[in-house]
Formats: structure tokens, sequence, C-alpha cells
């Protein structure tokens, strides 16, 4: 299926948490598509307002009952997309077993093909068992998070009822989507993937779930034939670096990028008063704002997230700043909704887990989102290069 340049194709993905949305979303608009995030399900009819509509649920931090429900509204008001996704994370975090029976239902679709395998960022699912960087995920740093910690990694634990389908027997999808079945995909390579979304001859028919691993092979089939680049925006003055995760990797980055750059940062506590004093005596370019390293439980990680969102929104009131940089979905979504903003218009994906967009709402801040594992050491060093220049001749926005 290649779009045609007047085709607006309705594209709709259902996702548990901010930064998931826009892996989800990002791979479309590279293919051509508009594409944008909405923060809360629509009250009625979808939008139009793009031709792709990535809903960020906030599943993920809602019990497995508000979770199912709230999913299955959603898929209810998107059912009559010609491509309906539903995201899960590629290290099966979140209520992934019960948001899917929720969104099929939702849907109406006659059958689900899942394959949550993201084989750039070594997540890849073998045999049924879902993989990170050749653990299972269940004895990975996954299942020691603190806020979603991964208990299971074999589908066939979570879909008892399922269908597996191996890479090299992709063509039996047709006979299984037209027996309505819920279908589990290994995959270890892009191809792999490909492959799967190219045996699908109607992908209207069916409950598309995984992460941007498939998202990206859906978007390549659906790609528009021509597409025009998007202008990135203006270079920033002074961007502030948002770091809530508090993945190893992030950690990390944030460290590196400390080390390697003109930056200057605070780390916050519960009550923000103090970051703020501090943030605004700071001088260097760019400015980070943390929290504590150790994991925190629950409740205090969601305090402690309340008091960056009073950091951020003082600063951007203040125009102390005028990009932001965030890391985690979760963190993203507390710190963007006291705002006033209802969404973001998706640029680009400049890395894979990252997506670079601007706010829709009362602040159009240019704005970087990144998922909290992702990357190597480097990347928050990238990332604050790219929302500080403009890109040199020749090189891709």
């Amino acid at each position: 299926m290649v779009f045609r340049n007047d085709a607006r194709q309705a594209i709709a993905i259902l996702a548990d948490d901010l930064t998931s949305a826009g892996d989800g979303a990002a791979p479309f608009r590279g293919a051509g598509h508009d594409a944008r995030i909405l923060f809360t399900t629509p009250a009625g009819a979808p939008p139009h307002a793009a031709c792709v509509n990535a809903v960020d649920l906030g599943s993920r931090v809602l019990d497995e009952e508000a979770a199912a429900l709230s999913t299955w509204r959603t898929a209810r008001l998107f059912a009559g997309s010609e491509v309906l996704f539903k995201t899960v994370d590629s290290t099966l975090r979140g209520h992934v077993a019960a948001e899917v029976r929720a969104a099929w239902a939702g849907s109406g679709r006659r059958a689900v093909v899942v394959a949550p395998a993201f084989p750039a960022e070594g997540r890849v699912t073998v045999r049924g068992v879902q993989y990170v960087r050749g653990i299972p995920v269940h004895e990975s740093d996954y299942a020691r998070d603190p806020v979603h910690p991964v208990r299971c990694s074999d589908l066939a634990t979570l879909f008892p009822e399922a269908v597996s389908v191996q890479p090299d027997r992709a063509a039996e999808l047709p006979e299984l989507i037209a027996n309505g079945d819920l279908i589990v995909c290994s995959a270890t390579v892009d191809g792999d993937l490909d492959r799967l979304v190219a045996a699908v001859p109607r992908l209207d028919e069916v409950l598309w779930v995984g992460s941007p691993g498939l998202a990206a092979a859906l978007a390549r089939r659906c790609a528009r034939a021509t597409a025009g680049a998007a202008s990135p925006p203006a270079p920033a003055r002074r961007p502030l670096i948002v770091v809530g995760s508090t993945n190893p990797a992030t950690r990390r980055q944030l460290a590196e990028l400390h080390r390697s750059a003109d930056v200057q940062g605070v780390t916050v506590g519960v009550d923000p008063a103090p970051a703020v004093a501090r943030l605004r005596d700071l001088t260097a370019p760019v400015l980070t704002l943390r929290t504590p390293d150790e994991r925190h439980t629950p409740q205090t990680a969601r305090v402690l997230a309340r008091s960056q969102a009073a950091v951020v929104q003082a600063l951007t009131e203040d125009r102390m700043v005028d990009a932001l940089v965030i890391t985690g979905g979760e963190t993203a979504t507390t710190v963007l909704q006291p705002l006033g903003v209802t969404g973001v218009d998706l640029l680009d994906e400049p890395e894979p887990g990252v997506v670079r967009g601007s706010l829709i709402g009362r602040h159009t801040l240019p704005v970087l989102i990144k998922a909290g594992g992702f990357g190597d050491d480097a990347m928050l060093l990238r990332l604050c290069h790219l929302i500080r220049h403009r890109p040199d001749p020749g090189e891709n926005a």
C-alpha cells in the first residue's frame, strides 16, 4: 500500500504512555504523513487535523481494570481507522495482556497480530520469548523497575490462547487472520517484521500490536509516494534537559553530557522552590534538572515528578528556557500538562526512541522526548547539539 499525495489515510495509535505514542507515530511521520500526539482521548469523533493521531492513554500508571477500560473506549472511538496500532513496551512493561484484549474487543477487528520486537534496540522475540540484548526481559534491569517491574518474558504465558508464528512462516498469516486468531510473531531483525506486514492483504482487518519496530514496518508499507521534509525549528538559545527516568542508561547519558559540554544543573527535591532559585542563578547555555539517582517508590516518584513540573513551569513562564529535552514518558506527561499543552506536532525521529516536535497549546516550544532506557552514553549530548544548532548542509534534519 503506497499512499498518494492527496490521500489522508486514517492511522490511529493507542499508547500506554507518552514516549510510546511518539515512538509509534514517528515512523509514519518519516513516511510522509502528518502526525501528532494527543495527551487525552478526544471526547467525540476522532480529530482530522493530522493523518496520524497517536493517543497517550496514560494507562501504564493506572490499575489493570482502569487501563483496560480506557483502552477499550479509545479503541471503539478509532475503530474505523484504516490502520489501528496498539503500542506495547518492547520490554513488556505495563498491562500488556489486559490492554491488548481490551483494544481487540473495542476495535472489532477480525484478528490481532502481536509483534513486540524492536531489533534496532536489541529487543527481539525468539520463539515467543522477549529478550533485551540477549537477556530475557524478566532477568534484565527492567525486572527491577521500581514502578513497572517485568515479571514475564514468555508471550505464551501472557497470551495462552495465541497462535505462535515464526519468522519463516509469515505466509500462514492470512489463514490465521481469517480464523480470527490472536497471533504472536517472533522476530529478530527488521526484515522479519517487514515480511509479516507484507503477508497481510488488508491492514484494516487486524489490530496491530507492537513496539517501534512494528510501527516502522507498517509505516514502510503505508509510505506516501512523495513527502516534503519539514523544516526544523530555529536553534534554541537555552534548552532545559529534564531527566526523570532512573534507568541506568539515562543516568550515564546525563553524566556524559555534564562531562562533555558547558552544562549546569540541579537535583530537584520534594520542594521545587530551591531548584527554581538555583537554576535562575546559573549562567551556562544548557541547564539540566534531574531527580535523585536512586530508584524511588512509586509514591516518591510521583511527588518528585510534580516537583519537576513546577520547576519547568516556573522557568518556562519566566522565558528563561526556550526548548525542552525530556527523558521518560511519565516524566514528560507530568511536566507538560501544567503548561497547558494538549499535544505535540511531530517533526521527526532523529534517533530510535526519540521524537522531535513542537508543543501544541499555550506554549509552542520545541521539544525532544526520549524513552528512558534508549541510546548510548552520548545520546543526550547529541540531542543537546541537535536542538541548539542548525543542521549542516546536506545533513538530515
